[in-house]
This record gives structure tokens, C-alpha cells and sequence, in this order.
């Protein structure tokens, strides 16, 4: 009995053409309105600068201010937006409120929007 010989391939096998994926699923409304908020409110360059900072430590208003060099109605009222959006939160320590972010994954979008901003000028 003889055995079958093998027809040589020149590569893998693929049900797609090289270079192509499968689309990745689409979320949906609520999470996509949810994620236009977000970027809404990280759309000002002071927002920007602000979780920059936070990324670090927390922050009340006059480090902010004095790290930032702007003025602390300013630098509240960018509070105030990030806060609304779910970005920093504040939590009251005697006579001042301290800052900080909410969450690490918002700090990455900063800095990586920052990163490609950079490599393009």
C-alpha cells in the first residue's frame, strides 16, 4: 500500500487575504457617547496639562497653579469640567480639596496623545 505524498505549500494557509483583519466590534451607543464625553473633556490644552500633573500625585489647586502658572480661577473652573466628566475627583483635606485622577487609563490616553502630537512636529 502506498502512502500519500504531501503537496508543498508556500506558506500558510489563510481563509483572509495577508494583511487583513477581522473588523473588531463595534460598541455600542451608550459606550461611544460615554467615550465622546471623555474626550470632550480632555480636549483643552489646560485639561491636558492638569492630568499631566495629577499622573503623577495628587494636587490641590495651589500646586496647580504655582506647577502650571496660571491663574487659580483658571485652573478651578478645568477642575470643574474634569470633574464632571468622571476624570479627577476631589477629596477635602482640612481647608483644601486634593485632586487626582480616577483612574491610570486616563493618564495613558493623555500621554499617548501627547507622544503622537510630539512625533508629528
Amino acid at each position: 500500500m502506498t502512502t500519500p505524498t504531501p503537496t508543498p505549500t508556500s506558506g500558510p494557509v489563510h481563509d483572509e487575504p495577508v494583511g487583513t483583519a477581522p473588523a473588531p466590534a463595534v460598541p455600542g451607543p451608550d459606550a461611544l457617547g460615554a467615550a465622546g464625553d471623555l474626550l470632550r473633556a480632555l480636549a483643552a490644552p489646560v485639561r491636558i496639562a492638569i492630568v499631566l500633573q495629577l499622573r503623577d500625585a495628587p494636587r490641590c489647586v495651589h500646586d496647580l497653579v504655582d506647577l502650571l502658572d496660571l491663574p487659580q480661577p483658571l485652573i478651578s473652573q478645568h477642575l470643574r469640567v474634569l470633574k464632571e466628566a468622571g476624570v479627577v475627583h476631589g477629596e477635602r483635606r482640612g481647608r483644601e480639596v486634593v485632586y487626582s485622577l480616577v483612574d491610570d487609563h486616563l493618564a495613558h490616553i493623555v500621554v499617548d496623545a501627547v507622544a503622537h502630537a510630539e512625533e508629528g512636529s
